[in-house]
């Protein structure tokens, strides 16, 4: 859970009364102590005055301690065993239990100390899910573009000549880049993953990223994939870069999986035969870029805005708008926010008069990502 320790402060961390602890389990033993002693003391004062024979005088005064010890003891096995059940369940793989904490002694903070475990425990298990779930995405679309070339290709559809092969082989050479992804995905804990930035011209680079969208759907329309991406080919794809000759700093790879997927869910949530632009224009710093994808669907509401880049989140739309397209996995908007994060960038729901319009912002070669 994001905000467990330092809401907590972590263990050891400073606490509201300046570090002393004035039910510590130290003074609740020296506490019984005096207690007892107390008790029986005046217990003995009584038996002198009354004449009370010594004999029930120890007796009333071992009763009366044992049940002090007894409440006592109580307090501080209770949460024990508490403590006990959480520890076991995290042992299984349940990290949603949590030990109440509302003791304010060494107990308290142990408490305290095995929250924030579970807390970290349960968000490196999220994220483990999230990175099979974000790669197995990812894979999918050069796989089924190599597949549908292959397949053309022994289906006798294609010849094997080099125009083809060079394809297989772009689809090939990307399906590697991916897997070489996989050890910097793996350093996402420690929030450093290396980006590979470079200058380049914007127009030629984007007008691949359609062409090659235009020839994965196409693909995909002839075969049952499930991949989870779309298959239509009646959605027109438009490219509009100004001036032409703009250029940016950045890694195309990554910005490569933020438009891809940007387009791939606004062609799903197109209407019959609509249009997805793909603009881009010059930002305020140097080589920095100003990226939108709109669409012509239903947009998105506002109340929905902030939880549209949310992994696995798929919005309020019950089906596609589309014929061919499906409901997708709800990764896709998730994988293009990671990437503008990683660029230091900033991506987002903007208005507009019709459909939805994300706007991309990266800041180009003045920027070092953290």
């Amino acid at each position: 859970m994001s905000g467990g320790p330092a809401r907590r402060g972590g263990p050891g961390g400073s606490r509201p009364w300046g570090g002393v602890r004035p039910f510590s389990i130290k003074t609740k033993l020296g506490a019984l102590v005096v207690v007892s002693v107390l008790i029986t003391t005046g217990l003995s004062v009584i038996a002198v005055h009354t004449k009370t024979e010594l004999r029930f005088i120890t007796v009333f005064s071992m009763i009366a301690t044992l049940l002090i010890t007894q409440f006592v003891a109580h307090s501080l096995t209770a949460p024990l065993d508490d403590m006990n059940a959480v520890a076991r369940s995290i042992s299984h793989g349940d990290y949603t239990r949590r030990v109440r904490e509302n003791r304010r002694d060494e107990l308290g903070d142990l408490a305290q100390t095995i929250n924030v475990m579970a807390d970290e425990l349960e968000a490196q298990d999220r994220q483990r899910k999230e990175l099979v779930a974000n790669v197995s995405h990812e894979l999918r679309t050069p796989i089924a573009g190599l597949r549908a070339v292959l397949e053309n290709i022994v289906d006798g559809v294609t010849q094997a000549d080099p125009e083809t092969m060079r394809t297989a082989l772009k689809q090939t050479e990307r399906l590697g880049r991916l897997v070489e992804t996989l050890l910097d995905l793996s350093r996402l804990d420690n929030g450093v993953v290396p980006l590979k930035k470079r200058r380049f011209e914007v127009w030629p680079y984007l007008s691949g990223v359609l062409k090659e969208a235009n020839m994965v759907a196409s693909a995909r329309a002839g075969m049952a994939s499930g991949s989870g991406s779309h298959t239509r080919t009646d959605v027109h794809l438009h490219l509009d870069v100004s001036p032409p000759e703009l250029v940016a700093h950045a890694d195309p790879e990554r910005i490569h999986q933020v438009v891809a997927n940007l387009i791939d869910n606004a062609v799903k949530h197109s209407p019959p035969h609509g249009r997805v632009t793909v603009r881009a224009r010059r930002g305020t710093q140097p080589e920095s870029l100003e990226l939108e994808v709109l669409d012509e669907g239903p947009g998105i509401p506002r109340t929905e805005w902030h939880r549209v880049f949310e992994r696995f989140n798929r919005g309020n739309v019950n089906r596609p708008h589309g014929p061919g397209s499906d409901g997708g996995t709800g990764l896709g908007l998730a994988i293009a926010r990671w990437a503008v994060d990683l660029h230091g960038g900033r991506i987002g729901v903007a208005e507009s008069e019709r459909g939805c319009r994300i706007l991309i912002t990266l800041p180009g070669a003045s920027s070092v990502p953290s």
